[in-house]
């Protein structure tokens, strides 16, 4: 090799062994591209450079690279000429079309998928219920921020419950980090989701059995509404961003409606799942309560409660 030239007797005398083992060298060598065969002689090789063998081998599948990608583009480059297309069938469904029950969650599913890849300037989200497993919000990171990237507005309505929830805490740092908008409040109405003020997705109701699916609603008056509906309840709501002081009004705002709801006559458990939280810590509460109103019962409570205007004045509460 020092001179050039690789001949298989050569290399197995300069370096003391067997032809058969200069030979399997040769043949590793060739199939690296080191060395090609010399025209007209035999037998006789000559080294190439690591970069050009580099070349040799790796240029067909560098072409294939090419090839491939200019596929990717011409799909893409076609798919994108079809939005507007898709778009404007989409507003005239919207309108023929006014409401879908949509009971498979499969399909329920890829129409979520499929809004919140396509959507193009907000999606905005009400989840009652308190924190959400940690295994949803694990999956709904990736897409969030990918929507927020796209530079599609994203708000989260949560109630007050999940502040001291570790995996939505966790997950409303990320999102707001890079855009997001989240606020809580004491109480929801229900799960609503409104894509690009289009189409709004509600829970279905009164079903026994099976997982409950969801009302699609398409006709632009009733999703004109359900956006100010929406608007009002993020309005009322209190900003979260994890890190900072808790704002005195979310507690004030919990025993507040606890009050309310045990002046209805609400048991311990109804005002829990009401308000998101467990039983346990609505308890608390109501002891918290009692004791600042110096009530030694429930019913003295809410008429302690009444009395100096908390149900009524939000700043009745101290």
């Amino acid at each position: 090799m020092t001179h050039g030239r690789y001949t298989r007797h050569g290399v197995a005398e300069a370096l003391g062994i067997s032809l058969d083992e200069a030979a399997q060298i040769e043949k590793k060598l060739q199939t690296l591209s080191l060395l090609h065969p010399t025209p007209g002689e035999p037998g006789t090789f000559v080294p190439v450079s690591p970069d050009a063998a580099a070349a040799d081998l790796v240029g067909p599948t560098e072409a294939q690279i090419r090839e491939l990608q200019q596929a990717v583009t011409d799909v893409r480059t076609q798919m994108r000429a079809l939005e507007p297309t898709y778009f404007e069938s989409r507003q005239r469904r919207n309108q023929a079309e006014a409401f879908d029950i949509v009971s498979d969650i499969g399909v329920l599913q890829s129409m979520l998928n499929d809004w919140g890849a396509r959507c193009r300037t907000e999606v905005l989200t009400a989840q009652p219920g308190g924190p959400r497993p940690s295994h949803f919000l694990d999956n709904a990171r990736p897409l969030t921020l990918t929507r927020l990237a796209r530079g599609v507005t994203v708000r989260h309505l949560y109630q007050h419950t999940v502040r001291s929830d570790l995996a939505t805490t966790a997950y409303v740092r990320a999102v707001t980090a890079a855009g997001a908008e989240v606020r809580t409040t004491d109480e929801l109405i229900d799960r609503i989701i409104i894509y690009d003020r289009e189409i709004v997705f509600l829970p279905e109701q009164n079903v026994d059995g099976r997982a409950p699916g969801a009302v699609v609603v398409r006709e632009p008056t009733l999703v004109a509404f359900l956006y100010k509906v929406y608007e009002h309840l993020w309005t009322a709501a209190t900003s979260f961003s994890p890190g900072a002081e808790e704002p005195t009004a979310v507690t004030d705002d919990l025993k507040r409606s606890i009050v309310r709801l045990m002046a209805q006559g609400h048991k311990d458990e109804v005002v829990a799942r009401r308000l998101g939280m467990s039983v346990r810590t609505c308890r608390r509460y109501i002891s918290q309560i009692m004791e600042e109103l110096e009530s030694t019962s429930r019913f003295q409570a809410g008429v302690s409660a009444a009395a100096s205007g908390m149900l009524d004045d939000p700043s009745g509460m101290t």
